[in-house]
């Protein structure tokens, strides 16, 4: 998928992976219940990088919540952001590996949004199917 599918797709993936935790979709012992927080947080310095203004006061799955919350509340400047983002080919901004591209650190970001809806989506149908959980509880 291009780029701009990803970004069209952004706000649906956001909805997908939070209807399913507040369905009661148990992520504790996936990747995603690390790596969906620390993908909030790059997003949210990207799109800062870009001029938008996102606090993050939370910590783990609540921040997708709270970055949420956020994004409605400016939703077409954040959009515009994106947008100009994706269009900027010399952007670059700091990072402890170096200096990265912003456009491709969005890109990156819309691609693992849509990957994490996706896996949630299947996690949520082996639920309702009753599949057997594919962990112990301690």
């Amino acid at each position: 998928m291009e780029a701009s599918g990803y970004y069209q797709q952004f706000e649906r993936n956001i909805a997908i992976i939070l209807d399913a935790l507040q369905a009661g979709l148990d992520l504790r012992t996936t990747t995603l219940a690390t790596s969906l927080p620390l993908e909030v947080y790059v997003l949210c310095e990207v799109l800062n990088q870009g001029g938008a203004q996102f606090r993050l006061t939370t910590d783990g799955l609540a921040r997708l919540a709270e970055f949420r919350e956020q994004y409605v509340q400016r939703e077409a400047e954040t959009e515009a952001i994106m947008q100009r983002i994706l269009d900027d080919k010399k952007a670059v901004m700091r990072t402890p590996e170096g200096r990265m591209l912003v456009k491709e650190m969005l890109i990156r970001r819309l691609e693992f949004f849509n990957e994490a809806a996706r896996q949630v989506n299947v996690m949520r149908i082996q639920q309702a199917l009753g599949s057997p959980l594919q962990y112990k509880h301690p």
